[in-house]
């Protein structure tokens, strides 16, 4: 089971309660049972799900999941041709029964609003992408049910928690969030798009204990809530997730949020949770702990952690290689677009081509492979160069990666964004000595107007590679 049956649970016990709010119109957990019951006969066996946030939006996945329904989710900002061509691939593997499309035995779709068999795929998961065909996954109900208990224990997460997750729920990050809340018995909030003022309205009015959202959203809600005099102090819980907590995003949020325990992890769409940790109030930062370094934390509730080399072979702590799971919350495999670069397997154990090294336990990340900067030999991971970058006093944010060089191969280039103030590329350089090594730094400096940003709120690497090459007004070369 996914959640469907707890959502019963609630809606039976709890009637009356706030299940779900989205831009203030309210939902409680009788009338959101009741929404998604409507729907369930009409849902087809595969929904192809592009809405904007909504309290129907809630509705029509509960609905398009139950029984032996699959719903694939897609943004509905996406380019029309590419949600043309994601709708047209879906129907095409659905009526061959292809992958993920066959019946378990004794799996119907069925009319009510129950779970299905536990074992039986019910998500179509989509890597992120805005121009190219993304790779698709299937998920069974039984690894998002043990994601659940997984996270639920992790984070703390209880009925009495209200969370908001402040980003599309098209992303998986919020999607898992409005189940997982669904699944727990806990009230959800979400936007009708990202604003700070609606975020900070919410928290201060809507008795938000819990958000889940990525770094570049908590930096600005954190910033400017200090600035704005919005009140944080009633959070009790940050869930961060999607690049890496930086040191001064971290400062932000312990002031803006004094009360808060500020989680991150590192997971991923097909692997679903694989390490974190928690920092509470007043707690100094660790090592292996959020906001230092690469560290990221230990592994999550039921997960087993291993760093491989690329023949599948174990690797010496502090050694860097493959980060490698074993869990009962890894995806079903692909779909399609399964070129053997993302979700890899070694004998029970499964990988998306991140990289990292495990000390004592905990998980440092360097990131995937594919960024990799090969300048004159020296492998470089761009999240080394960012890291090292947003320490320095007057950075607010910062983005490497490498441009094609036919010296070196590849030249090591970063933008930042400015806290306040101006920055010269001087101070930049003196800023990362001693933070990075010499053959590792960057070449050329760049000064941002924006971050270059995905659909989904992350940094983009080939974006600003791409403002750089037409050069883009929001993107400035420092001397």
């Amino acid at each position: 089971m996914p959640f469907l049956d707890r959502l019963q649970r609630w809606a039976d016990e709890r009637p009356d309660d706030t299940a779900v709010v989205v831009a203030g119109k309210r939902l409680g957990w009788a009338e959101l049972r009741d929404a998604a019951a409507v729907l369930v006969p009409v849902a087809p066996a595969v929904t192809i799900l592009a809405e904007r946030n909504s309290t129907h939006f809630a509705a029509a996945f509960a609905a398009a999941v139950a029984g032996s329904r699959r719903c694939a989710v897609l943004d509905p900002s996406w380019p029309q041709q590419l949600l043309d061509g994601l709708t047209a691939r879906i129907a095409e593997v659905a009526s061959a029964g292809g992958a993920g499309f066959t019946p378990e035995p004794g799996a119907e779709p069925g009319t009510e609003l129950a779970d299905g068999v536990p074992e039986s795929p019910f998500l179509i998961g989509l890597t992120s992408g805005t121009t190219a065909l993304p790779k698709a996954f299937s998920r069974s109900r039984r690894s998002w049910q043990q994601s659940f208990d997984s996270s639920v224990q992790f984070f703390g997460l209880t009925p009495d928690d209200r969370t908001l997750a402040p980003g599309p729920l098209a992303a998986s990050l919020n999607l898992y969030a409005l189940a997982e809340c669904l699944y727990a018995g806990s009230a959800f909030h979400a936007l009708e798009q990202f604003d700070v003022g609606d975020a900070h309205a919410a928290v201060s009015h809507d008795g938000i204990t819990r958000l889940v959202l990525v770094p570049t959203m908590l930096r600005l809600l954190s910033e400017r809530g200090l600035v704005g005099g919005v009140d944080g102090s009633g959070l009790r819980s940050i869930i961060c997730a999607g690049s890496k907590l930086d040191a001064r995003t971290l400062a932000a949020a312990r002031r803006w949020a004094p009360n808060a325990t500020i989680f991150e992890y590192y997971g991923a769409a097909e692997l679903s949770f694989v390490a974190g940790a928690g920092l509470r109030p007043g707690e100094s930062p660790a090592a292996g702990g959020a906001g230092i370094g690469t560290g990221i934390g230990k592994a999550f509730p039921g997960v087993e952690i291993r760093i491989l080399d690329g023949g599948g072979a174990p690797v010496p702590d502090g050694v860097d290689g493959n980060v490698c799971v074993r869990s009962g919350m890894v995806s079903d495999g692909y779909l399609w677009g399964d070129d053997g670069e993302a979700l890899q397997g070694f004998n029970g154990w499964y990988t998306v081509a991140d990289r990292g090294y495990l000390r004592d336990g905990v998980l440092h990340l360097l990131g995937r492979r594919s960024d990799m900067i090969i300048t004159a030999g020296t492998n470089v991971y761009p999240h080394e160069v960012e890291l090292a970058l947003a320490a320095v006093p007057g950075v607010a944010a910062a983005v490497a990666a490498g441009q094609p060089d036919d010296l070196r191969g590849q030249r090591v280039v970063a933008a930042v964004m400015p806290s306040h103030g101006a920055l010269t590329g001087t101070q930049l350089r003196t800023g990362i000595e001693g933070r990075l090594a010499r053959n590792k730094r960057p070449l050329d400096y760049y000064l941002l107007a924006e971050l270059p940003l995905t659909d989904r709120g992350k940094l983009s690497r080939p974006l600003l590679l791409e403002w750089i090459a037409r050069h883009d007004p929001r993107v400035r070369r420092l001397g």
